[in-house]
């Protein structure tokens, strides 16, 4: 097995500290990708992961499920409130908008427990979504 495309996952506390743990993580399971896929990858994670933290409720788990022409970002919180864009303001408001652009898809899905917000990332500039 190749384990540049083998599933990364870490859970993570509710401290907003641990955003810049989940960065250098990403960057270190990343690592053999382009820095375009990376810094985009950093940015997606940063983004749902920090909603999660501010707008869901534990347990948060963040994985990497890495392949040939695509990076599936996967953030899950315990919380079963649908995750929703919000109006841009001095607050907030544009991390979902900011994904949607980075992304070629992305979404939510409901479990038992709460809910996962994912995003795919292209890493072939030939492969179509």
């Amino acid at each position: 097995m190749n384990l540049r495309f083998a599933r990364q996952e870490i859970t993570i506390s509710a401290e907003l500290s641990e955003l810049a743990r989940v960065r250098g993580w990403v960057r270190s399971v990343l690592g053999g990708f382009p820095a375009s896929v990376v810094t985009t990858a950093v940015m997606v994670v940063d983004e749902l992961a920090s909603n999660a933290l501010r707008h869901g409720h534990a347990p948060y788990h963040v994985r990497l499920l890495p392949g040939v022409a695509k990076v599936r970002i996967e953030v899950d919180d315990g919380s079963a409130e649908t995750a929703r864009r919000r109006a841009p303001s001095d607050q907030g408001g544009r991390g979902l908008l900011l994904v949607e652009r980075c992304a070629a898809a992305w979404g939510q899905l409901r479990r038992p427990a709460g809910k996962t917000l994912w995003a795919e990332l292209a890493t072939d500039p030939g492969a179509h979504g």
